[in-house]
């Protein structure tokens, strides 16, 4: 929903495809330092720190909607950063509790369960839209939670 978003405050498809690019950009290059972070120090505190990171951009999203263009850039910055924080740390705690004779196994299933949820959030926003209009989509999306 953040192209829409950031469309919908003025941004043009060069800024948007800037926005997009940046944040699998941060969360690829990332996973290599914060991997060996996370043997090092633990895997809960990059995953505490690296979610309440992504919460920060999401909330800086919606904080700077009058300044789209530092709004989205700043957000992709934070949400990247968090993922490449949160996601090899997950990847490594599932390893460290599975038995090496299963180890491919739980990590296909922890996977699976991840990332369906890529899915399943696209085709609820589709049959949302499809039943309700763009803008039920856009608010369930873009509110922050209670």
């Amino acid at each position: 929903m953040f192209p829409l978003l950031f469309t919908d405050h003025g941004l043009g498809l060069a800024a948007v495809g800037l926005i997009k690019g940046l944040y699998p950009l941060l969360w690829g290059l990332g996973q290599i330092p914060t991997g060996h972070l996370a043997d090092r120090i633990g895997r809960k505190p990059l995953i505490v720190t690296g979610m309440l990171v992504q919460a920060a951009g999401f909330a800086l999203a919606l904080a700077l909607l009058d300044r789209p263009l530092l709004a989205g850039v700043l957000s992709a910055v934070a949400l990247g950063i968090g993922t490449a924080m949160v996601y090899p740390a997950l990847i490594a705690s599932v390893s460290d509790h599975a038995h090496p004779s299963w180890r491919a196994n739980a990590l296909g299933t922890y996977r699976f369960w991840r990332d369906i949820g890529y899915a399943a959030g696209a085709l609820g926003a589709a049959v949302l839209t499809a039943a309700s209009g763009i803008l039920a989509a856009r608010w369930i999306t873009d509110r922050p939670a209670s």
